[in-house]
Order: structure tokens, then sequence, then C-alpha cells
């Protein structure tokens, strides 16, 4: 019986062999993958074609890169092209035409025949006998009486709370369950001026009533984004008992006119600017932005502002002659959605 003997330096090879197939295989796969990087870079080099649609790739990785990518290109375009713009402008110097206005939804409003002149005689005339005009002939002060809605939540009751540090003489009432038209007499014989009515929605402020007294007008606004001083970050220390100085901004139209009439009426006219604090009602595309802040002067040439809080966006849903009257009130402006909001460069104030 013959015996043959097997060396071990053959199952090294092999073994060896073996490894350096796996081996030669990663490479060769490391290879490929490389090659595949490549092959997108030089792909995504490449110029998209004019009538290259993103939404047409169905892989939604893929898809997503594109668009990214996409984007990217669009911005080095734009980059490269106000580069262009600026050698240019250096190149020209003083001949250089005027740069040129980017197109938003405010420069591109539609004309409203309402818009007020301020040197219109026909304006002066209505400001002299309309029912803000005791105030802005010094005959009467502010006195704002701040209510709730039936049985008031914390949030809304804090609120209250927060809006009677802002404007000066505002004394805020709990409603106890009374109709509003029985709440306005007692007003009226407490030389109250004003009565602001804050409503809630699941324990949230949605919405206020905002009365001139004794003869009106009316108005009821939406509330929504309201942030308590708790809830604001870098704010300031609360405001003291100084009037603030009031800015109204933009508000352009006759509507717009008697809004902004109606917010200057609830501060006194004599603001202490000792306190350095300033109540501003911006309008901008019919939403009233409320903001309380200090300014500080840092020296002779650069001032600082503080933001004290609350801070809350308002929209006009209606506005009525006389006081409150849900039933018999005649509305002289009734916010008509579908009607008012059909073209985006049309607003109203």
């Amino acid at each position: 019986m013959d015996i043959t003997e097997v060396s071990t330096s053959q199952d090294g090879k092999g073994k060896k062999g073996k490894k350096a197939k796996k081996k030669s295989a990663e490479v060769d796969g490391e290879g490929s993958a490389g090659e595949e990087k490549k092959m997108v870079k030089s792909e995504l080099a490449v110029a998209f074609p004019p009538t290259f649609s993103v939404s047409e790739i169905k892989n939604k990785q893929r898809r997503h890169f594109m668009f990214m990518k996409l984007k990217q290109e669009k911005r080095k375009q734009k980059m490269q092209l106000r580069k262009k713009r600026r050698k240019e402008r250096e190149a020209l110097g003083d001949k250089a035409p005027p740069k040129e206005v980017p197109k938003t939804i405010e420069n591109q409003r539609v004309y409203d025949e309402t818009t007020v002149d301020p040197e219109d005689e026909e304006i002066a005339f209505d400001e002299g006998t309309d029912e803000f005009s005791a105030y802005f002939n010094g005959l009467t002060n502010p006195k704002v009486l701040i209510t709730t809605s039936d049985r008031p939540r914390g949030r809304t009751v804090r609120f209250c709370e927060q809006l009677a540090t802002v404007i000066p003489n505002a004394h805020v009432y709990y409603r106890r369950g009374l109709a509003l038209k029985r709440i306005i007499p007692q007003c009226v014989a407490r030389n109250f001026t004003y009565l602001m009515v804050i409503n809630e929605d699941r324990q949230v402020p949605n919405g206020m009533v905002l009365c001139h007294l004794p003869d009106g007008p009316t108005a009821h606004f939406k509330v929504s984004s309201v942030r308590l001083r708790k809830e604001m970050k870098r704010r300031g220390k609360n405001p003291t008992e100084h009037y603030p100085e009031v800015i109204l901004n933009n508000f352009t139209t006759r509507l717009g006119h008697t809004i902004g009439r109606l917010f200057a009426a609830l501060f006194p006219q004599e603001p202490h600017f000792v306190g350095r604090q300033v109540a501003t009602f911006h309008n901008q595309r019919d939403f009233i932005f409320f903001r309380f802040h200090r300014y500080i002067f840092k020296n002779e040439k650069k001032v600082g502002i503080q933001e004290l809080g609350p801070r809350f966006t308002l929209k006009l849903r209606s506005l009525q002659k006389g006081t409150f009257d849900s039933k018999y009130g005649e509305y002289e402006w009734v916010m008509k959605r579908h009607e008012m909001e059909a073209c985006r460069r049309k607003f109203q104030l």
C-alpha cells in the first residue's frame, strides 16, 4: 500500500492564495466604488440641461440629492453675477447705473383709491370731527378697562395683566358673566375711554374687541402669536410706569388711518422720554405686529434696544360704528376673505 505525503506548504499556499484573491476582490470593489463616485462627480460637473426636471427622478434619495445640487448651482450663478455687476460698478465709478430694486409684494402693491394724503383738507376736517377728536385736542385722558371672556384661564389672565403694564391708566377687571351691553354703560359712568375684551379658545388668547367710549367705533381683531414675558429670550427688565412713546407704521388707507388713530388714543399724548419705552404697531400685509421696547444709549452715536414684551399679532376682522352691538350694530367694514384675499398684492390697511 503506497502512502503519499502531502506537504503543509501547499495548504499555506492555498490559504494565502485565497487571502490574496479576497484582497484583490476588495481592491477591485474599492476601485469600482471610486470609479462610480468619479462618474457621479463628472455627471454633476456637467451643467443641467434647460429641460431638466427634478420631479421626473423616481428615486427619492437621488431626487433630493439632485435638488440640493441644483440649488447649489443656482446660488453659484447668482454669486458670480453679483461679483460681475460689482466689478462693472467699480469700473464705471460715478457713471454706474442705479442699483435694481428687488420686487416684493409690498412695492408691487395695487394702488388703493382710499390712500390718505396728510395735506388733504377733507381728511383734516374728518380728523377734527371724528370720535377721537376730543382726545387729540387734549380734552380727555385715556382710561382703559381690560376684561376677558367668561371663566378665563391662567395664560389669558397673565396676558391681560401684562397689557395693563404696557398701557397707562389701564385696569383689569374680571367679567363674572356680565354681558358687554351692561358693562359699557358702567364704563361710561366711570369715565373710561376704552373697553378691551380678550377672548380665548382652548386656553389660548385668540380675539380682541376694542371699543372706544362713549361713541365708538368698535374693532374686532383676531389675535395670534402671543408670547408672554417669561416665554421671551433676552428680554429686558419689567417696564416702568412711565408713559411710552407710540410708533404707527404703514397705516396708509382711510381704514388704516382710523385703526391707527384707534391705537394712538390708547396712550397719553405726552410720553415720558425719561422711561425710554416705545410701543410699536407695525402694519405689514394687513397684519399688525405689536412690540414693546426700551432703547438704551450706548454712546453718542449708537443706540441699542431691549424687547420688554408681551408681543402679539392682530388681524382686523370688522369695524363697527358706535359701541358694541352684535345684533343691530352698523358695520363700517367687514372682512370677506374669499373676495378680499383673491389678490395677494391688494391690502386694506
